[in-house]
């Protein structure tokens, strides 16, 4: 009989070894499963051929199928898993840039549909509240942050993070309303809200021993609390990871393609890619983007290495969304100078 263990057997370190491995294994097996999918379904683009059906059907063997790949990493020596830990930081990556671009996308869709001939004057009123509420949000997340994460004036980290947000804030609004872009308000508030998001996680993810993270600290003693929060943390983490999936118009180079009624409604292999690269991205998450750190019970995301990942998301997401607004200005611009 094989003994499931053997492959653990080099680990070092305990229980707390035998966990990080534990959530690296599981998560390879995932990874296979659904890159398994992607080289079986890229490429897909009718309804009811092969493919499609293996997509949509044929539940009962992807679930066998997906139970097999997860217990076959159990038995992979441990070396393989580390040099696995090394490649998902970059598959994780992947992950977080494809879902930073369809967040993109999906609030520049919204402010071109609310700005069209056809919505501009019936949700004029609509737009001009939603982006007043965010920017109100905005300004009350940071100075929450500031009361909350820089309590002293020595917390001069946290008080860099909070301020480069508001730096990213204001500049993200003035390039947006700049009279060459003219974006309007409502992109920028939206992305205002999801780069204080980002920092709030990523203060929220410094180790609970940090002096100036006493909200970590005053978590830690209501247990329930805690729970709950890694429940509704892996809930949204499925949710974001399936829109994503499903979202592969937005890395379409071609858009203005008219689709006939037996196309498929999105990329199948796209949205099996999302979930292979997701599968790391959950298994950074559990070990705190740090294979070699301790991860204590009904944690998720905490540590150094994954504060630092936030912000470095957190900035690129800014950066990215003003190349948006800036690129077609300067691709106009090298236009008329070629065509002179």
């Amino acid at each position: 009989m094989i003994d499931v263990s053997a492959g653990l057997k080099d680990c070092k370190g305990g229980e707390t070894c035998l966990g990080t491995e534990g959530v690296l294994r599981v998560s390879l097996g995932c990874f296979i499963f659904y890159f398994t999918m992607f080289l079986s379904t890229a490429g897909t683009t009718k309804l009811h051929e092969a493919r499609d059906s293996w997509h949509s059907g044929w539940w009962i063997t992807k679930i066998f199928m997906g139970i097999g790949l997860m217990v076959l990493p159990f038995f992979i020596p441990n070396k393989f898993i580390e040099v696995y830990g090394e490649v998902a930081h970059f598959g994780a990556g992947v992950f977080l840039l494809i879902q930073l671009i369809s967040i993109i996308s999906f609030i520049t869709w919204l402010n071109d549909c609310c700005r069209s001939e056809k919505y501009s004057e019936r949700c004029y009123i609509q737009v001009t509240l939603l982006s007043l509420a965010a920017y109100i949000v905005c300004i009350t997340g940071i100075i929450l942050m500031y009361i909350w994460y820089a309590p002293e004036l020595t917390c001069v980290r946290n008080i860099f993070f909070i301020t480069m947000t508001l730096v990213l804030l204001h500049l993200m609004t003035s390039v947006s309303l700049h009279t060459k872009i003219n974006a309007g308000f409502l992109t920028p508030g939206l992305m205002g809200l999801y780069i204080v998001y980002i920092c709030w996680c990523a203060l929220r993810s410094e180790p609970p021993t940090e002096f100036c993270n006493k909200k970590a600290e005053a978590a830690q003693k209501e247990d329930w609390l805690t729970v709950i929060s890694f429940v509704i943390a892996v809930l949204a983490m499925v949710i974001a990871t399936f829109s994503t999936g499903i979202d592969s118009k937005s890395f379409q180079f071609r858009k203005n393609e008219a689709q006939s009624e037996d196309d498929v409604p999105y990329g199948y292999g796209f949205f099996h890619f999302v979930f292979a690269t997701g599968a790391m991205y959950f298994a950074m998450l559990f070990i705190g983007w740090n294979s070699h750190q301790t991860m204590k019970k009904w944690t998720i995301d905490v540590g150094w290495a994954s504060c630092w990942v936030r912000i470095v998301n957190e900035w690129l997401a800014a950066c990215v969304y003003i190349w948006m607004l800036v690129a077609p200005l300067v691709w106009k611009k090298r236009e008329t100078v070629e065509s002179t």
